[in-house]
């Protein structure tokens, strides 16, 4: 069933919502060395590249390490790319094949099947994975993977159009989209009404996507939305160019109760000016980005990726903006499953201790 699953979720790429940032898809998963497209993957997940030249000048050496993304349009697959152009020529042991995918519940399952060596996955979706809960509950626990580092954020925004909307509470009886149907989104909306003592009985649920939820509050079909995504998003960006928004605070206590009951939420602030008439700062919380691998890979080869990555992280994020803010010490945080072992010893050597 699992391995049943996985290809579904890799060829349809059905479930993209699940991944926010890395959610937007393509019919079928493509491959790139050095982060240019270049092959097409059969629904088998399996990858056989035909690589452009530009892509193979930078395919390295050593063993290949197959990186599932998400869709050739989303920030995983970008940001993947990048580290194959970056890390490739400069690591002996192994070189990135990155490969566009149904992202991250399809990259665990891809993981599992063997069909996969590291992914980019959101750290919510990792955890109920690991312990068979949520998107997970109906297949059971999946343990064949462990961490290297939490990339970067992504937010949970709650962009409304409607000024009596200042906090979770005053969503109750409001008509709020909660992202696509059984996506992680919806899982995170969940979650945070239940940490304000709410249910999705208290409001007027619609599922949709970022884009049509946007669309959705300029026409003034709906008065919230949640959006899982790195900030500035597109999708509100656009919306605050043509319609006055605010975005809903959490406060310290509710995020406090919301990080005890799941540790993998880290508080966040969205900074005043992020968007079009939003100019005070807005208290909330993220989910974040995170590098896995299988735990079949070495301990040696993950350790030369992950000192690798850190050592030329300005590079990265030049090549991407999304690693401006990677940071070992905060790489660590809201990481609810354990670190590989090529992982963890590159920390300890910093001086990190991690599980």
């Amino acid at each position: 069933m699992k391995k049943l699953l996985a290809l579904t979720l890799s060829g349809a790429m059905a479930l993209g919502a699940l991944t926010a940032c890395g959610s937007s898809a393509t019919p079928n998963a493509s491959t790139a060395a050095g982060g240019s497209a270049a092959a097409t993957t059969a629904a088998g997940g399996s990858s056989t590249a035909t690589t452009a030249a530009a892509g193979a000048a930078t395919s390295g050496s050593g063993e290949e390490l197959v990186l599932g993304t998400g869709g050739t349009t989303g920030t995983y697959y970008a940001v993947g790319g990048v580290m194959a152009t970056v890390l490739n020529p400069l690591m002996k042991s192994s070189h990135l094949t990155v490969t566009s995918t149904g992202a991250s519940k399809a990259n665990i399952q891809l993981i599992d099947d063997k069909d996969a060596d590291l992914a980019i996955v959101q750290n919510d979706v990792m955890y109920y994975a690991y312990t068979g809960t949520d998107l997970f509950a109906d297949e059971g626990k999946y343990e064949t993977f462990s961490a290297i580092a939490g990339l970067y954020d992504e937010t949970i925004q709650i962009v409304t159009t409607d000024p009596s909307i200042a906090s979770v509470a005053d969503l109750k009886g409001k008509t709020v989209s909660v992202g696509d149907a059984g996506s992680g989104v919806e899982f995170n909306a969940k979650q945070i009404l239940e940490a304000y003592d709410m249910t999705f009985d208290d409001i007027k649920v619609v599922n949709a996507s970022f884009g049509d939820s946007a669309d959705s509050l300029k026409d003034g079909k709906i008065d919230a939305a949640f959006v899982v995504a790195g900030a500035p998003t597109t999708a509100v960006v656009d919306l605050a160019t043509s319609k006055d928004i605010s975005l809903v605070q959490l406060d310290d206590d509710h995020i406090k109760k919301l990080q005890d009951k799941y540790n993998f939420y880290t508080a966040t602030t969205i900074p005043g000016g992020t968007y079009k008439g939003v100019d005070g700062d807005t208290k909330t919380v993220s989910v974040r980005a995170t590098l896995i691998a299988s735990n079949n890979v070495s301990e040696d080869v993950i350790y030369e990726l992950t000192k690798a990555m850190y050592d030329n992280k300005d590079a990265l994020a030049q090549g991407h903006a999304k690693f401006e803010t990677l940071d070992a010490k905060a790489a660590v945080q809201g990481i609810s499953v354990p670190f590989h072992p090529g992982a963890k010893k590159y920390y300890e050597e910093q001086g990190i201790t991690v599980d």
